[in-house]
């Protein structure tokens, strides 16, 4: 393995995310407005070393490199959103109770374009066995050693992994370049519709096997923990009885205005709101977001804008003008429903890890003038 040029050690990985006024400016977020989730370092592999092992239950284990991903397989692309299953932790924590885990505010989410041989024709040229029932394909990068364990590791079960209208790929390209090193160079796995946590970067090893991932963030992380698992000690329990976080949920977020903003309002006496909105799982897309300034008494429908509302896996930026009286402490609320007929709640439980939020989005503690 290559680590000579690691930029962020094990006791500091890179974390971060954009100003979500500049998340929504783009439907393809551009390089500037990438958020980034690790838990270690990031290393600096060569595309023309690095190879990509296939084994477990299959009958002609590979070992592949880079080349033979790019020439050996057709080549699928797929635009579609990256979450961090943190997503909103902060609402979370300020609006119902304190949570553990990096307080991520509205932007560990990104929507790119992807493009990879699909993970389906790697397997089948590996000879998966015919009889997949309760299987699973795990994923694995032994690069470097992370925060909680010596590698890093997800897995998905087969079946959907297989699934040609999963179109799980793995990605050698983001946006028409190759990966960057901070999100997997030069090749990552990219599962539509599921936490990023699965989405292993720096692939090194797929693995058909009876059994989920034994990683520690497949089994002891990114779970929905029940409201009784109120600190580190009362989930134990917990952690071998929970499945662990596949799909997201649906979501929206109000980008424009954002919190605490002094906004003049116009002679209309409707101020303009951006912001995004994600489907839930493979059940997509968006189909309609509403916006109110009220409280949630009355609703707006927003504009869908661009080409997202024809797409399953991705985002959808969107656009209302909506009625908003004159005051302190005034807060827009948003909504989004996707064509699975899944509908945001004003709120979603508590849990101790923080994690996938999805009450409405809203922009609080508005000075309307």
């Amino acid at each position: 393995m290559s680590t000579t040029e690691v930029e962020y050690s094990v006791d500091k990985p890179l974390n971060r995310e954009p100003p979500v006024k500049r998340l929504v400016a783009s439907f393809i977020t551009p390089d500037d407005a990438y958020y980034d989730r690790n838990h270690g370092p990031i290393p600096h592999l060569s595309a023309d070393k690095h190879t990509v092992t296939v084994n477990g239950l299959v009958s002609q284990p590979l070992t592949l490199s880079i080349a033979q991903l790019r020439s050996d397989f057709p080549q699928h692309e797929v635009v579609c959103a990256l979450q961090c299953a943190g997503n909103r932790r902060h609402t979370m924590r300020t609006l119902l109770k304190e949570v553990q885990g990096i307080d991520w505010m509205d932007a560990a989410v990104m929507n790119c374009k992807w493009r990879g041989p699909r993970l389906r024709d790697v397997l089948e040229k590996a000879g998966v066995q015919k009889n997949r029932e309760g299987l699973h394909v795990a994923f694995g990068c032994y690069q470097v050693k992370c925060q909680d364990d010596d590698w890093f590791g997800g897995s998905v079960k087969l079946e959907r992994g297989l699934r040609e209208d999963g179109e799980v790929i793995l990605a050698l390209e983001m946006n028409d370049k190759p990966l960057p090193h901070a999100h997997g160079h030069p090749v990552r796995v990219v599962i539509p519709g599921v936490t990023g946590a699965r989405w292993v970067k720096w692939l090194d090893r797929i693995t058909v096997q009876e059994n989920e991932s034994p990683n520690y963030y497949q089994r002891r992380d990114y779970k929905i923990l029940p409201p009784d698992a109120t600190d580190s000690q009362s989930a134990q329990k917990y952690w071998d009885k929970v499945p662990p976080i596949m799909e997201m949920p649906i979501n929206s977020v109000v980008a424009v205005p954002d919190d605490n903003e002094t906004i003049t309002l116009p002679p209309s006496g409707k101020v303009e709101v951006n912001g995004y909105a994600v489907p839930q799982g493979d059940q997509g897309p968006v189909t309609r977001v509403e916006v109110s300034g009220d409280g949630g008494k009355t609703w707006v429908d927003a504009q869908l804008e661009g080409s997202a509302k024809d797409k399953k896996w991705c985002w959808v930026l969107w656009r209302a003008d909506v009625p908003v009286e004159k005051g302190s402490g005034r807060e827009i609320l948003s909504r989004a429903t996707d064509a699975g007929g899944n509908t945001q709640q004003e709120h979603s439980e508590w849990n101790l890890r923080g994690v996938v939020y999805n009450g409405y989005g809203a922009s609080r503690g508005l000075a309307v003038v």
